[in-house]
């Protein structure tokens, strides 16, 4: 008498995808990250291209990220923005209906104060 083991999968639709085990379920957080979140990571992320000389400067980031250069300026002049300003930026909590609270147009005037001290001043009077 021969035996064979062999594994079976079973398919659950048409497509041929696995069936999802309860334990295989991720919970994912509603809503949506704000934009002014992705445009700061966007702006560090830019930046380290930069730096590490993969891109030559901004005006070739705009030209391959298909902006304008004064576009990519207001991304970079993020960068402006004290430590802490920014890692809040990163971390704004998940928008899950209606409108950004805080727009990169709220943030100009404050990108272009050199004072970090004034800066959270503003940015405490914006949140």
């Amino acid at each position: 008498m021969i035996k064979v083991k062999r594994k079976v999968q079973f398919r659950d639709n048409r497509r041929g995808r696995r069936r999802q085990d309860s334990r295989d379920q991720i919970d994912v957080p509603s809503g949506r990250i704000p934009r002014i979140s992705r445009l700061m990571a966007l702006a560090i992320k830019f930046d380290g291209l930069i730096t590490t000389g993969i891109i030559t400067d901004q005006s070739e980031l705009a030209r391959l990220a298909h902006v304008t250069q004064p576009r990519m300026t207001q991304i970079m002049n993020l960068l402006n923005l004290a430590p802490d300003i920014q890692e809040e930026l990163l971390f704004l909590p998940r928008v899950t209906s209606g409108r950004d609270p805080i727009h990169e147009r709220m943030l100009r005037p404050m990108t272009a104060q050199a004072s970090w001290k004034k800066q959270r001043k503003m940015w405490s009077e914006l949140s």
